[in-house]
């Protein structure tokens, strides 16, 4: 019997155990007063009784084949086993209900214990992905010295062959590769900071109802578009445009320029920067507002002096969110930048970024302990801390804020 079967009959009868045992609470109830509710009742027979049927099918199949390798029970008999479990446990519960059975409590400590399961696993996940990522790239920096990765001016990730074989360096200086990153970024956020943040503005206290209706949705469109279409369009429109208007002045622009690439991010992040700041904004307090108002200041007044500082350390994380998004992009740049590992300053120029890097390198079939391979999971860690320090500044800036105002 499939798996699927199993646990769908299961919820079916989970549900089913949930009637009953709320049909008895409620009978309970008319003659005499319950400690809890009947849908706590219920809810507990349920709960308990699915749970413990899934741990059994969960540590059956998990040590089946180590304590009784040569015993593996069919599918069909650990159906009818879960079965049998499910009904004892629902038979216990059962037996229970009573005007002072303490239902909502069990309830709700089942909940709290699964809510902390919950952040468990996320923080288990989060160190095992930071581990393993520290594994790999301990292994690269075994292979290439890591001053020679942080401060070299050369990206050049390809491991010749044989001694005589051109254009395979080895060279693994990653300052062009985070000079690019932080150029388009920095081109973002010049686009997507100002205009998401006025946006914000006009719809939050300038904007009608029926306005703010029609433009938030539509703002927020933006940030449902795939990224490959944004790439798309700074390839045929944006890129072209851009050199076309460098020609005009006299100037040469590369096909594939950071600027391209800087300007159509921007447009994708700003949904992120103006969502955020409108909601943050609309959370100011209105007798805030009033009171500035009301002592004569101007609604222009009120928004610098009032309600920008008190909505700021939201529009801080708006500002954070757009730039981890920035840093995180890859289609766009790799159709509008290119992967040319530049060291310039220039956003006219071809870059490319740590991400774009990251997909080229494990992109292929190269031997996965190679250092070229294994050149990804240093930029990986690279950038997890890049992002981690961002995350920081962020935080002491609004702790600093906090003690202001409030």
């Amino acid at each position: 019997m499939n798996m699927t079967v199993i646990l769908i009959t299961l919820v079916l009868l989970a549900a089913s155990s949930y009637y009953v045992g709320l049909k008895k609470s409620v009978s309970i109830q008319k003659s005499e007063k319950l400690h809890s509710a009947p849908i706590y009742h219920g809810s507990l027979l349920a709960i308990y009784s699915l749970i413990v049927s899934l741990l059994f099918i969960l540590i059956w199949r998990l040590f089946e084949n180590y304590l009784y390798p040569e015993f593996s029970l069919s599918k069909n008999l650990i159906f009818f086993l879960s079965l049998l479990v499910f009904l004892i446990t629902a038979l216990i519960v059962f037996l229970k209900i009573e005007k002072n059975f303490r239902a909502r409590e069990k309830v709700e400590n089942i909940i709290e214990i699964f809510l902390l399961i919950c952040s468990t696993v996320a923080i288990l996940i989060t160190i095992g992905i930071l581990l393993s990522v520290i594994f790999e790239a301990t292994r690269f920096f075994s292979m290439v010295p890591i001053t020679d990765f942080l401060f070299g001016t050369h990206w050049s990730p390809q491991i010749p062959i044989r001694e005589d074989q051109v254009g395979s360096s080895g060279a693994f200086g990653a300052i062009p590769l985070f000079t690019g990153t932080f150029l388009i970024a920095f081109i973002a956020m010049i686009i997507a900071g100002p205009i998401g943040l006025m946006s914000a503005i006009y719809m939050s206290e300038y904007a009608t109802k029926k306005t703010r209706d029609i433009i938030k949705p539509l703002t927020e469109i933006l940030a449902g578009i795939p990224t490959v279409v944004y790439g798309f369009f700074a390839v045929i429109v944006v890129a072209p445009f851009i050199r076309s208007s460098g020609e005009y002045f006299g100037l040469n622009i590369a096909s594939e320029s950071a600027l391209a690439a800087g300007l159509v991010m921007g447009i994708m992040i700003i949904p992120f920067v103006s969502s955020i700041s409108d909601d943050v904004i609309n959370a100011v307090p209105q007798n805030l507002k009033d009171g500035s108002l009301g002592v004569g200041a101007t609604k222009s007044e009120t928004i610098v002096k009032v309600i920008i500082p008190a909505a700021l350390p939201g529009i801080i994380g708006g500002l954070l969110l757009a730039i981890s998004r920035a840093i995180g992009e890859t289609m766009i740049v790799v159709m509008a930048a290119g992967m040319s590992a530049n060291l310039t300053a220039n956003p006219l120029e071809a870059v490319t970024t740590v991400t774009v890097q990251i997909l080229v390198l494990l992109v292929g079939d190269q031997e996965f302990d190679s250092p070229k391979t294994l050149a990804a999971f240093a930029l990986g860690l690279v950038l997890f801390f890049m992002t981690l320090i961002l995350n920081y500044v962020a935080l002491n800036i609004v702790r600093k804020y906090r003690e202001q105002y409030e």
